[in-house]
């Protein structure tokens, strides 16, 4: 891509285009161009507790005393006023996301299954309509549900009464199902106009149903990165994560495999110089499937770790055939 459509055709963003940004993106948001943006590919924090987004890697990964009622996991702690909070946060950026993006674009958002009906409601109320939900069905994972022995075995009562209540309440655990899928939102600014005027004058709102999955099948709202069986596999089954795309240097907890990041990006683009934002950036992966595809990208992350993690995994990927230009920052 030339300097001369960097210039012309994103003036505003030219000091945006292929950078990841350490700053909070709501600040970032305003200074982008009006309807500049043709996908929005982002995993946001959630605001349970201790994953906001000052999220830091050594707090909330430390396995000291989790097993304790004072000290629970990431993201454990039970509070409506989570699902609340986030809903707030989400819609004020949700509207700054529906500014900058193109008519018909579209917004792929990941959430944790619990506060999913939050993050689409504050995405449909900030004026997206809600075209459909993605369900990335994964195996490798630990429940989380919590026994209430612990509990029993503080109560002031005797010992032969404690023992009574942990046998009847064997199995018995908290709330939580193992967790085997992740939501993502597709949300899409209204189109100006006829799908195809839109896409004849912005190049974008259609979907490429050219884009298989698994054996050569039709793209699906189902994935899976992981082998499962047969069946599920011939139908739903994206690339396996390769061990190196995550890299050594790479500690943030909620990386997504390339596979799936560039499939919703090739589902989606069109145009050849088309952008793709993530405004929640982490460690970079959508700008890193965005760079591998030959497209631009923008990245914001406020974590300056994260962000300086971000524009190494973007270095690793060295030039691409799109003639992208490299970071800048």
């Amino acid at each position: 891509m030339s300097n001369k459509f960097l210039k012309n055709k994103h003036l505003k963003n030219a000091n945006f285009i292929n950078r990841i940004i350490n700053a909070d993106a709501l600040k970032i948001l305003p200074q982008l161009e009006e309807n500049s943006i043709d996908i929005v590919l982002t995993d946001p924090p959630y605001f349970l507790d201790k994953l906001d987004n000052h999220w830091d890697y050594q707090k909330v990964s430390n396995q000291k005393n989790q097993h304790t009622v004072k000290s629970l996991p990431a993201g454990m702690k039970f509070d409506t006023e989570q699902g609340k909070r986030f809903y707030q946060w989400y819609y004020n950026a949700a509207e700054k996301i529906l500014r900058v993006m193109k008519p018909g674009g579209f917004f792929f958002s990941f959430s944790s299954p619990r506060l999913y009906h939050r993050m689409a409601c504050a995405i449909d109320d900030a004026g997206f309509e809600l075209r459909d939900v993605f369900m990335w069905l994964y195996t490798k994972n630990q429940p989380k549900a919590m026994s209430i022995e612990h509990f029993i075995r503080r109560m002031n009562v005797s010992e032969e009464t404690k023992d009574k209540l942990v046998q009847k309440m064997k199995g018995w655990k908290t709330p939580q199902i193992k967790s085997c899928f992740e939501p993502i939102a597709m949300a899409q600014k209204p189109a100006a106009g006829t799908y195809l005027q839109n896409m004849m004058e912005y190049e974008t709102g259609l979907l490429n149903t050219d884009i298989r999955i698994g054996d050569n099948m039709y793209p699906a709202n189902v994935f899976t990165v992981d082998n499962i069986n047969e069946i599920i596999d011939k139908t739903f089954l994206l690339p396996k994560p390769q061990k190196k795309e995550k890299e050594s240097y790479n500690d943030h907890k909620t990386v997504k495999p390339l596979a799936v990041c560039e499939y919703l990006i090739k589902l989606s683009a069109f145009s050849p110089e088309a952008v793709i934002l993530d405004p929640f950036a982490g460690s970079g992966t959508t700008a890193v499937a965005a760079k591998k595809l030959g497209l631009n990208y923008i990245g914001i992350e406020l974590n300056e770790k994260y962000a300086r993690i971000a524009e190494a995994r973007l270095d690793d990927v060295g030039e691409t055939p799109g003639g992208l230009h490299p970071p800048l920052f």
